[in-house]
Parts: C-alpha cells; structure tokens; sequence
C-alpha cells in the first residue's frame, strides 16, 4: 500500500464528468492530477449518465496516465457513492477525493469499500489513494483531528461553499473580500489535521478563475502557512498553482546548505547558519524543500 509520505501533487484540476470535452482537456494540461467530478458538478439526473462517461474515460487512456486521474465521488451518506465506485473502480482511477466526509470514520468505510472493488476488478488491494475535503459540514469541523493512520488517505482539503450552506450563512467572506472567521478556522483546521495525519494539506479552490494575479498572492500566502498544493476549477489556474507551491532556486540552495549544515556536525540537535542558531525542525522543513524540488 502506498505510504501518505510518499505522495505530493501541487495542483488539482476538476473537470465535469459529464463532459467528455472538458475531461480530455483537463487531462492533456499540466495539472499534477485531474479530479473527474461525478459531485457538485453534475446534476442529479445526469449521475447515471457521467458516471458510464467518466468510467469509459479512464478505461481509454493508457494506464501508466491513470495515476494521475482521479474521481470525485458523491457523498458516502448519499444514494450515489457505492454505484460511483462500482462504475469507475474497474478502470482503476489513481484516487478518489471523498467530499462531505463527516470524519475519519468515513474514509475508513470508503477503504473497505474500496478493498472489496479492487479485490473484485483484479487490483492489487491499497492501489487507490484517497484525498479528503474536510470541512464542507459543520460536524466536520470538529473532526478534522481524526484521520491519523487511516488507510489510503494522502491529502486533506477543505471548503468553504458547502460548509456556508451546511450552517445557513447568506455567504463566506468578509467585508475586505477575505473569508468570514467560521472558513479561516476551516483552513486552520484542514491544515492541522493535516499535520496531525502526516498527509499532505490543499487549500480549496479560487472561484473567480480570471483573477490570476489573486491567485498567485493567494497561492503564495497559503504555501508559507503550510499548505503544499490547491485545488483548481479552470485550466488557466494550474500554471500559476504549479509555480506557486514548487520551491524557487533560492529556496533550494538555502536548504541544501542547512542539511550540510548539520550533515557538519552529525548528532548535533543545533547548528550555527549564517548567523543563527537552527534546530531539527529548520532541517525537516530544508529536506521538504529540497523533496519538493527533486518533483518539480
């Protein structure tokens, strides 16, 4: 099974499953890994119908580029999941995103059904990754500590939408055009639980996708908080996704010289840097650059 380590994706495109035009778009653009959307994007009536269009998809496209094209499925407690993952699990998507998870109860009811369907379609059991939009219910907030250890999950997210729907807000921002307090908690929270899981943290999307200018400060802001990737609702957004989360060189060299640093002095728990002291978190977050940039 794959390890929550052993993942990063900087961004995350979705393209609606009931669109055979979109999909084929979003999968030939640079974007880290492409969320096929049988969710929000589809309406109720037109389920049956995008989950057949999303299923054939995969199954066309060579398998090595699989890993890379993921579903979004609808949520566990809802009439769609199971027939989603029946439809799509034979042509073995690289993940699933699981929207509305209530806490990590669900994804490990999602794990089961997810062993059962890849022993089915001949899949070697813990193949398909699992990332988490964590916030997008009000019990959800209180959750979001819970999904240590649980299998297949490599990433957590967050959203702002559903979760103004889920406690009756006329809307999420602020006067300043920044969020309310109630979503910056939200993103606090996904990143700790992050944190908390060992699993990659993705900030949650930008709704106005012409603004790119505001999603690259917005990109930025987020990457020096901790977040390691972002979620993407048009192609024109993966580019500046990408460079944003992707460490400059600048950023590599001084990372490179403070694990010399304590390659220097080996056992040391402080070393002297160019006139400070650095502790073991100073290397950890160096080794992540450096991580980061060996994927670029």
């Amino acid at each position: 099974m794959s390890t929550p380590e052993a993942f990063s994706a900087r961004s995350w495109l979705f393209a609606p499953g009931d669109s055979a035009r979109k999909m084929a778009k979003a999968a030939a653009g640079p974007a880290d890994v492409v969320l096929l959307d049988l969710e929000d994007a589809v309406a109720e009536d037109a389920k049956p119908a995008a989950r057949a269009a999303v299923a054939a998809f995969l199954a066309a496209r060579p398998e090595p580029e699989r890993h890379r094209l993921w579903v979004r499925i609808n949520p566990l407690d809802g009439p769609h999941a199971l027939a989603d993952l029946a439809a799509v699990l034979p042509a073995r998507p690289g993940g699933i995103m699981l929207p509305k998870a209530r806490g990590g109860d669900d994804a490990r009811t999602l794990d089961h059904y997810l062993s059962a369907l890849e022993t089915a379609a001949g899949t070697a059991p813990g193949t398909t990754r699992v990332i988490v939009l964590v916030t997008e219910t009000a019990e959800a907030m209180f959750s979001t500590g819970t999904y240590r250890g649980v299998p297949r999950v490599v990433a957590l997210s967050w959203g702002a939408e559903d979760l103004a729907d889920a406690v009756g807000a006329s809307g999420n921002r602020a006067p300043d055009g920044g969020y309310g307090f109630t979503y910056e908690l939200a993103r606090s929270l996904c990143l700790l639980g992050a944190a908390s899981a060992g699993v990659q943290p993705v900030e949650t999307i930008q709704g106005d996708f012409r603004d790119l200018a505001g999603l690259r400060e917005r990109a930025a802001r987020v990457r020096r908080d901790g977040y390691r990737g972002m979620l993407a609702i048009h192609p024109d957004q993966v580019d500046v996704i990408n460079t944003a989360f992707a460490p400059t060189e600048n950023e590599i060299t001084e990372a490179r010289e403070i694990v010399e640093a304590f390659a220097a002095h080996p056992g040391a728990g402080v070393v002297a840097h160019k006139g400070a002291m650095l502790d073991r978190p100073h290397l950890a977050r160096a080794q992540a650059v450096l991580a980061a940039g060996e994927r670029r």
